[in-house]
């Protein structure tokens, strides 16, 4: 049995492949935020645990299709006051990169409380352990802390990727194309919503499916120390 798809093939596998672009880029971008608002929550002076606070509050209190909305219209004065400063008054933010930065602000405040929770969990002996061997604030965290942290936290990040994958159709409203947009664009051509858009689910299931397969290498490989010693 085949499914017509009315030569909207190629289109739908060139949005499959900018859907994994625009994940992937968030994800960069998230995991930096982050990390930092980790930090920040983390942090014993109040002024960054206000921030941290804050940034993580704030952006997971609003819908990421406002936010997909927000930066890609509120930026253009912004960007037209760049782009005249520079000589370049056309210049403007892209679909993909309003997309990557909403998504990635979004990604960011949720994998905030996963981080924090991850370097809460960590024994404080640990990092004692650290200053009575000599080592410096910034060697005891890439050495000892993150290591570790990294490992109580994949989980956590695994289920916000997932969920950050599908989230990328959210991006269609703006005009990028990536998978939900090529979808809409074949349904109004060829009047057939239920086909292309099972088609459209079976693409995100499969990127899903690659996504956990992923996660489960790099679980294994961030415990591999810690089962040694168990």
């Amino acid at each position: 049995m085949t499914i017509d798809l009315y030569g909207f093939g190629p289109a739908l596998a060139a949005g499959a492949l900018m859907t994994v672009k625009l994940a992937l880029s968030a994800l960069c971008l998230g995991l930096v935020l982050g990390l930092l608002g980790a930090l920040a929550k983390t942090s014993p002076y109040k002024p960054l645990q206000w921030l941290g606070g804050t940034y993580s509050t704030l952006v997971r209190g609003i819908p990421e299709l406002l936010w997909v909305l927000l930066i890609y219209f509120g930026t253009v004065n912004l960007m037209r006051a760049l782009g005249e400063f520079f000589g370049n008054p056309d210049l403007e933010l892209n679909a993909f990169a309003a997309g990557v930065i909403a998504l990635g602000l979004c990604f960011g405040a949720y994998a905030t409380e996963v981080f924090r929770g991850a370097i809460l969990a960590i024994p404080k002996g640990h990092r004692e352990a650290g200053v009575a061997l000599g080592l410096s604030k910034f060697r005891i965290f890439t050495r000892l802390i993150m290591p570790q942290m990294w490992r109580i936290a994949l989980p956590g990040l695994g289920n916000l990727f997932m969920v950050l994958m599908k989230d990328t159709a959210l991006v269609s409203v703006i005009g990028l194309e990536e998978i939900m947009r090529h979808a809409q664009n074949a349904v109004t051509f060829a009047k057939h919503p239920f086909t292309f858009f099972m088609v459209a689910a079976f693409m995100y299931l499969g990127l899903t499916i690659l996504a956990m397969v992923g996660m489960h290498f790099l679980e294994q490989r961030a415990a591999r120390g810690f089962v040694r010693t168990t």
